[in-house]
């Protein structure tokens, strides 16, 4: 396993088990450059949103990189307020990209009222422009609701995962029904680098931290999302594949789980 490594989603389509993400990095240069390196160092999975602001410029730097586009793996995705209208959305999304197609496209949150009705949308741009389609922040309540109405079945759900907030139960029915988890925010906003049961399996691997928790979700199945825009920490997020954590240092890394959300709560979305 390395940093190209892919596994198959239930479509069929090969996405790498690393991806870079870009929540929060400044739309312009910062982005660019943050691309730039990630590519250069080896990633070939990179993640955006219409939300954060910054699609051209991951297309800029994906185009410029000198990499097939097909070597490299594009995830975006539907904002709330765009949900009434999906395929404006997308379109708008496809010329800021200035890319061909998409791999993978989600629905950002599951809003009420709308979500089934933008997923049955979200269906209809499966073709050549768009590999693959999934959802974010989805509870098992919001996944069985929509798999009761549909035949598609999402290729992932991308939600918050950390060794603070443990959704296993939530990974198994994943897992049950075929969807991938992609785990945005590995590092809990790094608010738990200082945890000392953290820092002395660290120092066991002669790891950091932040390496610990990304193989620590990455064993459990699932497809990681660090962020950085800093080239030193972009290449240390990739440094991951030359140790394995032990069962029981699993089983250790699980405990630590008090259900600490950071971002979205999508838990009380009717």
């Amino acid at each position: 396993m390395n940093l190209s490594s892919t596994i198959k989603l239930n479509n069929g389509v090969e996405i790498p088990l690393i991806g870079l993400g870009t929540y929060k990095s400044t739309p312009g240069a910062e982005t660019q450059q943050a691309v730039r390196w990630a590519l250069e160092l080896g990633y070939r999975h990179i993640d955006t949103a219409a939300r954060y602001g910054n699609e051209e410029d991951v297309g800029k730097a994906v185009r410029e990189s000198g990499l097939q586009r097909e070597d490299v793996f594009i995830t975006t995705k539907l904002w709330n307020d765009d949900q009434a209208d999906p395929v404006r959305a997308f379109n708008s999304t496809m010329e800021k990209l200035g890319l061909d197609y998409v791999d993978l496209y989600l629905m950002h949150f599951p809003v009420r009222g709308l979500r089934n009705k933008t997923w049955k949308i979200m269906e209809s741009l499966l073709g050549d422009k768009c590999r693959a389609i999934g959802v974010s922040n989805f509870t098992i309540r919001h996944l069985e609701e929509l798999l009761e109405k549909t035949d598609v079945v999402p290729v992932v759900n991308q939600v918050e995962f950390h060794p603070y907030l443990f959704q296993k139960e939530l990974m198994d029915f994943c897992k049950k029904r075929k969807i991938s988890m992609q785990a945005y925010g590995p590092f809990a906003k790094c608010q738990k680098f200082n945890d000392q049961r953290l820092i002395a399996l660290a120092k066991k691997y002669r790891k950091t931290p932040a390496q610990v928790m990304i193989r620590w979700s990455l064993q459990h199945g699932n497809i990681v999302l660090p962020k950085s825009v800093h080239r030193e920490r972009i290449l240390e997020n990739a440094n991951i594949f030359d140790f394995v954590l032990s069962e029981e240092d699993m089983n250790t890394i699980d405990s630590f789980n008090e259900n600490l959300r950071l971002y979205w709560d999508p838990t009380n979305e009717p």
